[in-house]
């Protein structure tokens, strides 16, 4: 039985308009901007701040453990002087169900929430943020389940505990097409009745921008997303949250005998990653749970299982057939409206772009993926054309200082060469190890190659380094399985400077461990 469906993209688009009212006329009316936001904590105009960034989180306890807590304390540790936390994606896991969202994110995180001494009291759509978390949908965050399985599983417990090696977080509801995600973050305004509407959007949309009325995000009192991608400038930074989850379509194979040979490739290696499944489900039914000499293995398991599925979506990605409407053309356009407008206002002193898929990443299974060459293309094309637009005023400063991503369970920090484009010389720094199981580097080294098809003639060439990695690694009583998140502190001056920092936590001997790293400059 298949426990993983994902809409579509023009779905998803639809849904997320739909429940934003996107353009809705009482929001034209008062010339609101529904991508905008004033993050206002009355420290915004400081040039000296910092902040935080996690991702791949939405764990529960396992086994006696829960690195998402870990993480979540180290970060406590810092949130006196950090102004705001970015949330790279995959918020809940497995699947983006509602009834995980008490115990995999208030739960963990209820410090930074209004409310936080009385969590089970706390409803997952009425969250206030005392330290905000803004968040990027991830694709677990899109995620359901068959119906099939929500009927069989849904109402009979005992067939749950039967299936329980499949049911690990997966729970029953799904996200209904990022349903759940919504009403936990963004502002749902298709709640709201015509009066209530008006009174609402007149209340909590007061804040101006450079493009208009826009949402007025207030901690403490009013922590709501005014969409699923949004901007916010702090600090002279502007910031860019993307969802990258409509345009990381794979490109078409093509249609020749070369496009054939990896087609075949591609319908081959699914029918081994089958058989792999099998095997895997096979061991986990002979585990107990509750054994604790068989726990690390059952969880080990799970782990390939996760990987498994990730990389079986991505080659069926790869071997369906797309139109246009299956990258979201409109959002690209307005980053790369927005990125043109903000080379323009010199008030700003840096920009940052955070999403849920990498560009540019060297973890085992995501790095030779079709959606990460599909996102870093898509990206590559959009500051070719801002690049284009502007001519000299960068004066050979990147188009964005950093990029932040997740996906990948890991830690790492890598930067592009010169790769012939818009995209070269940029810093990028993964955060996805925060609470999922952590993933291996590949093996092929540190050194990412991409090879060019679309240029005089085939050529392959050296277009990123990865200069830290933070993940899995070892095996037997030397394995070691980090997890992370990262501190930002930018400082004052033109153009910035950001200082990252690792925080890392381990789990050593049965204790865990601080193992941050030295900050470096960006």
């Amino acid at each position: 039985m298949r426990l993983i469906s994902e809409p579509s993209v023009p779905v998803k688009i639809q849904k997320m308009k739909q429940r934003v009212r996107w353009m809705h006329p009482s929001i034209k009316e008062r010339e609101i901007d529904q991508t905008c936001m004033i993050l206002d904590d009355g420290r915004e105009e400081s040039l000296d701040f910092s902040f935080m960034v996690m991702g791949d989180t939405g764990t529960k306890s396992h086994y006696g453990q829960h690195p998402q807590r870990q993480v979540a304390e180290m970060m406590l540790n810092h949130s006196d002087d950090c102004r705001f936390v970015l949330h790279t994606g995959d918020v809940i896991y497995t699947i983006g169900s509602r009834e995980y969202y008490p115990t995999n994110f208030i739960e963990p995180y209820r410090e930074f929430l209004v409310g936080g001494e009385n969590p089970k009291n706390i409803a997952y759509d009425q969250m206030v943020f005392k330290l905000p978390i803004l968040p990027v949908l991830g694709n677990h965050d899109y995620y359901d389940v068959p119906l099939l399985y929500r009927l069989i599983t849904g109402s009979t417990l005992s067939v749950r505990r039967m299936l329980r090696y499949r049911d690990i977080e997966i729970g029953w509801h799904g996200s209904n097409q990022g349903d759940a995600y919504t009403r936990a973050f963004i502002d749902y305004l298709a709640a709201l009745s015509p009066t209530d509407l008006e009174s609402h959007l007149d209340a909590h949309y007061t804040a101006k921008s450079d493009t208009g009325r826009c949402l007025h995000y207030q901690p403490g009192k009013f922590t709501r997303l005014p969409n699923r991608y949004y901007t916010f400038r702090y600090g002279g930074i502007d910031f860019f949250a993307l969802d990258a989850n409509t345009f990381n379509t794979p490109e078409p194979l093509p249609e020749n005998q070369a496009g054939d040979l990896y087609r075949r490739e591609l319908q081959e290696r699914c029918q081994k990653i089958d058989q792999e499944e099998l095997q895997i489900l096979a061991e986990l039914d002979k585990l107990n749970p509750e054994n604790p000499a068989e726990a690390e293995q059952l969880a080990d398991l799970s782990g390939k299982l996760d990987q498994i599925n990730e990389v079986k979506i991505d080659m069926e990605k790869q071997l369906e057939s797309h139109t246009i409407a299956d990258v979201d053309f409109e959002q690209l356009e307005w980053l790369r409206s927005r990125l043109i407008e903000s080379w323009h206002n010199s008030e700003v002193r840096g920009r940052v772009i955070f999403l849920h898929h990498p560009p540019y990443v060297t973890e085992a299974t995501k790095w030779d993926q079709g959606q990460t060459l599909a996102v870093r293309h898509r990206l590559r094309g959009v500051f070719e054309q801002v690049a284009a637009t502007l001519g000299n005023i960068t004066q050979e400063r990147p188009i964005v200082d950093v990029i932040f991503s997740g996906h990948a369970h890991c830690l790492e920090y890598l930067r592009t060469v010169n790769t012939g484009y818009a995209d070269s010389h940029i810093n990028y720094i993964v955060s996805g190890g925060s609470g999922r199981r952590p993933r291996r580097q590949r093996e092929e080294g540190t050194e990412l190659m991409e090879t060019f098809t679309n240029e005089a003639s085939n050529s392959t060439r050296k277009v990123a380094d990865s200069l830290l990695y933070v993940g899995r690694s070892g095996y037997g009583s030397q394995r070691k399985k980090p997890y992370s998140c990262v501190r930002v502190d930018v400082k004052a001056g033109f153009p910035a400077k950001f200082m990252v920092t690792p925080l890392v936590t381990e789990l050593v001997e049965g204790k865990w461990c601080d193992r941050s790293l030295e900050p470096f400059i960006i």
